[in-house]
């Protein structure tokens, strides 16, 4: 059974919350940093389907100083309002 708009938008949220609150911690072992936003980028890949809007988010994670800023939940949050979230496709 797949899970609901409203499911995926919970997970992802949950997610991007528990990211940026570690990569505030995270912010001076920029290697530990970079591993925690690729597994970060992934999985809100994988819950939220193809949304290419999550790539600025990695983007700006990448920048030095910028972890401090709640990247992933402020991209997660505009999915939540103006992207889509949709069912992931059948093969």
């Amino acid at each position: 059974m797949p899970f609901t708009r409203r499911e995926r938008l919970t997970m992802a949220f949950a997610v991007a919350i528990v990211s940026d609150l570690l990569s505030v911690w995270l912010e001076f072992l920029p290697p530990i940093q970079w591993v925690l936003d690729a597994l970060t980028a992934a999985s809100l890949f994988l819950i939220l389907g193809r949304q290419w809007l999550l790539l600025p988010a990695l983007v700006a994670e990448a920048i030095p100083g910028l972890a401090v800023m709640p990247a992933w939940v402020l991209v997660v949050g505009s999915v939540a309002i103006w992207g889509t979230v949709n069912p992931l496709r059948r093969r």
